[in-house]
């Protein structure tokens, strides 16, 4: 099978791509792919340094206001349809997958207009212009949440999860401790706010820190790497405590999410999917600068089940964090109840889900 993957901008659309496509080198070796992306997003480095074929298009994003940009980007999305069907026709595809980012448009369009099987895979609870405007073209469309399957033909959507819940799933909890410096008897609390951090975030810490330390449990507070060197600069005047181990940033994060008790994070989507797959407890701080508060709406298919709690970063203190970290870490019936809520919402296989999806598709449709 010939597989076009095209997803890009934020990680949030790369990882997922990515895991899928580990997967499906897994499950078959006969397989081939093609990633289409944008020069100057993230995918240009983190998908060539994976050695995945990869090939690019110049397309920028709509604004929201009329503007003369929003002309120039039809033109560019124009170009690239034709750009694309090129690669596609020269590749062969036997099926596209778009996983977000404006870069998909005119690839999964392109696609859609050959006549190729194409889906489309939303992480987030409420979804974008891209996948909004795709979705009366493709096939099938791929949900993470129910929440988000009300804003697409109903006939199309397919609930299967996000592919990067598989990948953390089978690490050693043990393993990942050590590798930051924690200790393997006491609790863990992860605060992390996202590979930049998040600055309300880690305010909220630094004013914080004394009392942090006087906790049974121990915290891992990733700061970002923007973050780090004033981060530190700040420890240095108040004390670090022993309890509390501070980095950058983790590279090893599936190894190291198993072995955490609870975590505060943002409420991207595939955080959340890492999370529900391995069953952890969150205190989930959505960003209030993204496209249609849909981390506040993401955060919220957590917490109306029980599974996270809210805390809005307008509401964000240091004791308002810290109080919800003791209510649940220092209450065994609360802690293991959120688990279990977590667990419920995960898709440990939405990565196979998404692949046995593909595979049907192309059988039913063929070319």
């Amino acid at each position: 099978m010939k597989i076009v993957v095209s997803g890009g901008g934020t990680g949030g659309h790369i990882y997922p791509a990515l895991a899928l496509i580990r997967e499906i080198k897994k499950e078959t070796k006969d397989a081939e792919f093609l990633y289409i992306g944008t020069e100057q997003g993230l995918e240009s480095q983190i998908v060539t340094r994976e050695n995945i074929p990869f090939k690019s298009i110049h397309i920028t994003g709509f604004k929201r206001k009329l503007s003369l940009e929003n002309i120039k980007t039809v033109y560019r999305f124009l170009k690239g349809v034709n750009r694309s069907k090129k690669m596609l026709k020269e590749f062969k595809a036997d099926v596209v997958i778009g996983t977000g980012g404006y870069v998909c448009g005119p690839v999964v369009y392109a696609a859609a207009k050959l006549g190729i099987p194409t889906i489309i895979h939303e992480q987030n609870s409420v979804p974008g212009l891209t996948n909004k405007f795709l979705s009366k073209y493709v096939d099938k469309i791929a949900v993470c949440f129910d929440e988000a399957i009300q804003f697409f033909p109903a006939e199309k959507v397919v609930l299967t999860g996000n592919p990067r819940a598989s990948e953390v799933l089978g690490q050693d909890g043990i393993k990942g401790r050590f590798s930051v410096g924690l200790k393997t008897n006491n609790p863990v609390v992860l605060i992390f706010g996202g590979s930049r951090g998040a600055k309300p975030i880690n305010e909220a810490v630094l004013k914080s820190l004394t009392e942090l330390g006087e906790k049974p449990y121990q915290v891992l507070y990733v700061t970002g790497d923007a973050h780090y060197e004033e981060v530190k600069k700040e420890v240095e005047l108040i004390g670090s405590p022993g309890n509390v181990v501070i980095k950058p940033f983790i590279h090893n994060m599936p190894e190291v999410l198993a072995g955490i008790d609870l975590t505060v994070a943002r409420a991207g989507a595939t955080t959340l999917a890492e999370l529900t797959s391995l069953g952890i407890p969150s205190i989930l701080i959505p960003s209030p600068y993204v496209t249609n508060n849909h981390q506040e709406k993401n955060a919220r298919a957590l917490s109306d089940h029980g599974a996270a709690e809210l805390l809005l970063e307008k509401e964000l203190t240091g004791k308002k964090l810290i109080d919800q970290m003791d209510q649940i870490l220092m209450d065994e019936d609360k802690l293991t109840k959120m688990k279990m809520a977590a667990r419920e919402l995960g898709i440990p296989d939405a990565a196979k889900r998404l692949f046995h999806l593909m595979e049907e598709l192309v059988k039913t449709k063929g070319k």
